[in-house]
């Protein structure tokens, strides 16, 4: 595994046979690293803090992958690097493809489900959220009797929502999407205990995520604590607005 620093739980390291700590940007000296492992394949996991991103020291590999994008957002960089992995040699594939399971399922997962409300945010707040992703600014929207309180952008979802929650008050909604167009390989959503933490220490009513293009880790304790909490869970495809 390869970690950032202030990005990387230090954990990892103790759970994996070969570690290499890296600063952002440092592209030469991972594919280095993944040629002294043997690396058959590459899965990007976990999240990058946007605003310290800011501050990467790209190094020359890096510096010429900067050069060539046409935009700076998150999709656009993700995909620039899991190009250049694999032209070294390196097949980037999604966590989904080697850990199924973690994908989210369609449907309510929790005890409680949305309210009629929060089902109407939901439908409100979907296609925004899908345009926002359109545009790569982020995949996450706050809302609250159809009005956004907050829009993912630099910040990072868990602030987005911080912020939202605060200004929305208790009910809110929080809706992540996958971003059409997105590289599924390098840059799913995704949820777990630690949303639900936040959601439930800010009063939030709901969370609806897609299904089926996004990662619900914990989901287990998760969903446990978003019942004893009483916040609604709901995966959501087509079919389940659709239903409603």
């Amino acid at each position: 595994a390869v970690g950032f620093p202030r990005n990387t739980d230090p954990g990892v390291a103790a759970e994996v046979d070969a570690f290499c700590e890296l600063k952002l940007g440092q592209l030469g000296k991972l594919i280095e690293f993944f040629r002294a492992q043997s690396v058959s394949r590459v899965v990007m996991a976990g999240t990058i803090n946007k605003a310290r991103a800011l501050d990467i020291r790209p190094d020359w590999r890096a510096a010429k992958v900067l050069v060539r994008l046409v935009g700076k957002g998150d999709d656009a960089l993700l995909r620039a690097v899991a190009s250049e992995l694999e032209s070294e040699g390196f097949p980037v594939v999604g966590p989904h493809e080697v850990a199924p399971e973690l994908l989210t399922p369609a449907g309510v997962l929790t005890r409680r489900s949305p309210s009629d409300e929060q089902w109407a945010d939901i439908r409100y707040a979907w296609p925004l959220a899908k345009r926002i992703g359109e545009l790569d600014i982020g995949q996450t929207i706050v809302v609250k009797k159809q009005v956004v309180a907050a829009v993912e952008a630099l910040e990072g979802t868990d602030e987005a929502v911080a912020r939202g929650l605060s200004l929305a008050g208790p009910g809110a909604v929080v809706v992540k999407v996958f971003k059409p167009g997105q590289e599924e390989r390098v840059d799913m959503p995704s949820v777990g205990l630690r949303t639900i933490e936040l959601m439930a220490r800010h009063g939030a009513g709901c969370l609806a995520v897609e299904a089926g293009r996004s990662l619900f880790f914990d989901r287990e304790g998760a969903l446990a604590l978003a019942d004893r909490e009483g916040v609604a869970v709901v995966g959501v495809d087509s079919s389940v607005l659709d239903a409603r």
